[in-house]
């Protein structure tokens, strides 16, 4: 039998605001444990929350990013369940009333643009942090734990999708733009390694052409894009194996163990009814009015998909546009003033994707701090294409640069980089090559063209790379021709 994937994924994203969803603590991670907390966040009797403004407003930026509706009216709920970290015994979260609801997000995969559903993005407070001691850091194997509340009631805003995921792959790639649509508009850092976004993937299978959904199996503790698609295809692979074993799935909680490369239980998944939710009685309803929504919509920034759309029509090729739309802000600025000042988009793209990421990560400078702009950028394309610097010689013009040498044409003064493009002085190296290689010459009299780039490349090595290649091709042939 043939199987299909089927996969939601719910994502969790911690806002940057400057303090906590429903009371005044400071959000500041990486202090002193249970420094930042108060009555509120912490569940003390008499305690009353109130709703963070620029938090609601936040979301409904997200919202409208991702194509969703904002709802007029919504209200909190309060999440029953018991766990250390969860001080109150309950979460203030929301559940059928979220801030915003039915969106989209297209995503590409093998040159194939796929809309993946979202189904809503609701608001809620994050909860604190549990470390398990020992063997591990696994809950079940662990000594101790020890429980930090700076984190509970950060702001936290969950994104559901619609099940419209296909396989892994697919699965990556939405989280990988998702991501990118979040950093875009500046309200998280977005860092899978430090869990302010969080990725849970909801996974079946059903036989192909079948419409009914299989049993649900949901997957924790990915903290990588590439773990995300490695568990993604390890549980789909477990599951299709014990069905055609004869064997059942259940619906339950798996916790990906990156080290081992498999899923391994860890609950039975719960349902919303046992949440027990009901509407938070501390809190007033919402009211996102048109004028609010509206002034929120006027803050949107160019977001990666149609940025990605203008570098294609650019002349960019979908896969280079896709990896330039989703570089730093720095890198995109570079770009368009180089292309600006008048660079070859695409020549420009490549520099920067290519050549300056990599130093960047070789020297691990941070992309705020690149010392290159976009005048340095164009001017080193015009040398190139102007035949004054080969494309190799370029790299290293590119190095100086970077290292605080100047700009292009002098770097490539300095080093003695520039090319021999003198008709007269490259007419001497060609007829000195030609007479040193007889048979190179015979052998392009009887028909054997490919001795060129032979040729080529002794005149290349006789001007000590110096020498402009394409007029050494054009004065070789011409020579050879006569």
């Amino acid at each position: 039998m043939t199987w299909e994937s089927v996969i939601g994924i719910e994502v969790h994203v911690e806002l940057s605001t400057e303090s906590k969803m429903f009371c005044g603590c400071a959000v500041d991670f990486g202090v002193e444990p249970n420094t930042n907390v108060c009555p509120v966040c912490l569940g003390l009797p008499g305690a009353l929350p109130v709703p963070n403004r620029r938090a609601i407003e936040w979301i409904m930026l997200i919202g409208l990013a991702l194509n969703c509706e904002v709802t007029e009216r919504s209200v909190f709920h309060r999440k029953n369940y018991f766990y250390a970290d969860l001080p109150k015994g309950y979460q203030i979260s929301q559940f059928d009333i979220p801030v915003c609801h039915d969106g989209y997000l297209d995503v590409t995969v093998d040159g194939e643009t796929r809309r993946i559903r979202i189904e809503r993005a609701h608001m809620e407070e994050d909860t604190g942090k549990s470390t398990h001691v020992g063997h591990g850091g696994r809950i079940h194997a662990a000594e101790s734990t020890l429980l930090d509340f700076n984190r509970s009631g950060v702001p936290l805003v969950e994104i559901v999708s619609r099940p419209d995921i296909r396989g892994a792959a697919e699965a990556r790639a939405y989280a990988q733009g998702l991501r990118a649509v979040i950093v875009e508009l500046g309200v998280s850092d977005a860092r899978l390694e430090e869990g302010s976004i969080r990725f849970d993937a909801n996974v079946s299978i059903r036989a192909l052409g079948d419409d009914v959904l299989g049993t649900k199996v949901e997957v924790k503790n990915m903290n990588s894009f590439r773990s995300l698609e490695r568990a993604v295809d390890y549980e789909i692979e477990r599951q299709v194996a014990v069905v055609e074993a004869g064997g059942e799935l259940t619906q339950e909680t798996r916790h990906w163990d990156e080290e081992a490369g498999v899923t391994r239980s860890m609950r039975a998944k719960e349902g919303s009814s046992d949440y027990r939710y009901f509407t938070e009685p501390d809190l007033v309803p919402m009211v996102m009015s048109a004028p609010w929504v509206d002034e929120i919509k006027q803050g949107l920034p160019e977001l990666p998909a149609n940025r990605r759309d203008r570098y294609s029509k650019a002349g960019l090729d979908a896969d280079l546009a896709g990896v330039l739309s989703s570089s730093s802000a720095e890198i995109r600025a570079v770009y368009e003033s180089a292309t600006t000042a008048g660079a070859d988009h695409r020549r420009a793209a490549n520099w920067l994707v290519g050549e300056v990421t990599a130093w960047l990560r070789r020297t691990g400078t941070d992309p705020a701090e690149l010392p290159l702009d976009g005048s340095h950028l164009a001017e080193l394309v015009e040398i190139v294409d102007e035949g004054h610097v080969s494309s190799s010689a370029a790299k290293e013009v590119l190095e100086g640069v970077l290292s605080g040498e100047g700009r292009p044409r002098d770097v490539a003064k300095a080093r003695d980089l520039i090319q021999i493009s003198d008709v007269s002085a490259l007419d001497e190296i060609v007829a000195g090559v030609l007479a040193d290689n007889p048979e190179a010459v015979d052998s392009y009299a009887g028909g054997e063209q490919k001795v060129v780039g032979f040729l080529v490349g002794q005149v290349m090595k006789e001007s000590q790379g110096k020498a402009d290649p394409k007029l050494v091709n054009q004065l070789l042939r011409e020579k050879l021709s006569s």
